[in-house]
């Protein structure tokens, strides 16, 4: 007796977006908490994060009040570790065993969910690698920013001076924003926010939006520490001795060479006005003298001593 072979797919299958799929057993707990974490409380950060580094374009000083707002918060290394390592290692842990478990079909499938799957893993291991090594570098490695806020917008200056760790810092702010803003779309399809596919598409376009928004705000905030507006910018604009104050002066170079003492309000528009900070030292034959901050370290080592500041007097 003849049977029937199956029907053969035909080509219009492999068109359109793939059907979101729950998870089963404890994977679809596990998978909610990863889509919930990447939006509260990672995704938060990560705009407040864009909007603190957005204050550099107003100059070293006001990045530098932000980053001792920031710092001075009540409980804040509590908040630190509870709203934002534990969630992110959370994230980026269970992220990348979803990565390295999922498969790549593309090449069968051609969805255009599977290509966005493959885009959101990328991205996402791009975030971790890059977010592993900022949080090092700029948290627990060289000058503290709790303890020296006004240093923090140097740091991050003699960082972005390198171009290799400059294009580091754009792919990863393109790639970041791109995550969340896909994450956002994932998120609402998958706690019933947007059903259907009208929804979903309608919603996609908001996400792009956000996704575009932030990633412009990164970047541009990114060139104010390598434009030309604050160049050289000191060391430290609220020195130790003083980082409780935000009165007070500061003694600078001007264009022309002269010392003088600028009000701290005003240290962002001397310095874009091409002026440079100012240290006293003291030579071995007590004679004192004024420096550039770049000329202080070879004072040193001849032995001068570095004469401290105080605000109120010359």
């Amino acid at each position: 007796m003849a049977t029937v072979a199956p029907p053969v797919p035909s080509s219009s299958t492999t068109r359109g977006v793939q059907p979101l799929r729950a998870g089963q057993g404890n994977s679809f707990l596990w998978r909610k908490l990863h889509s919930l974490s990447g939006i509260v409380p990672i995704g938060a950060f990560l705009v407040e994060h864009i909007l603190s580094n957005f204050e550099a374009i107003h100059g070293p000083l006001a990045y530098a009040q932000q980053v001792k707002f920031l710092n001075s918060l009540p409980l804040v290394r509590v908040l630190e570790w509870a709203f934002i390592f534990i969630p992110l290692a959370f994230h980026a842990g269970y992220g990348v065993f979803i990565a390295f478990r999922g498969r790549s079909n593309v090449n069968v499938y051609p969805w255009a969910g599977n290509w966005m799957y493959i885009a959101q893993r990328v991205t996402g291991l791009i975030a971790f690698v890059y977010i592993i090594q900022h949080v090092w570098r700029q948290r627990f490695s060289g000058v503290s920013l709790p303890e020296h806020p006004g240093a923090a917008f140097a740091k991050v200056q003699h960082e972005l001076a390198n171009p290799w760790m400059l294009a580091i810092y754009v792919i990863a702010m393109v790639a970041t924003t791109w995550h969340f803003a896909y994450g956002i779309w994932l998120f609402a399809a998958k706690w019933g926010i947007t059903p259907g596919d009208r929804a979903r598409k309608r919603f996609g376009y908001v996400c792009a939006a956000i996704g575009t928004a932030l990633c412009v705000m990164g970047l541009w905030g990114m060139w104010a520490f390598v434009g030309p507006q604050y160049q050289n910018a000191p060391a430290d604009v609220m020195p130790t001795q003083t980082s409780h104050l935000l009165s007070g002066t500061i003694p600078m170079f001007d264009p022309n060479g002269v010392v003088r003492l600028v009000p701290y309000q005003e240290i962002d528009q001397a310095i874009a006005a091409g002026g440079t900070r100012a240290v006293k030292v003291e030579d071995s034959d007590n004679s004192t003298r004024w420096l550039r901050e770049d000329q202080v370290e070879a004072a040193v080592k001849q032995g001068a001593n570095v004469v401290p500041y105080s605000p109120h007097t010359k």
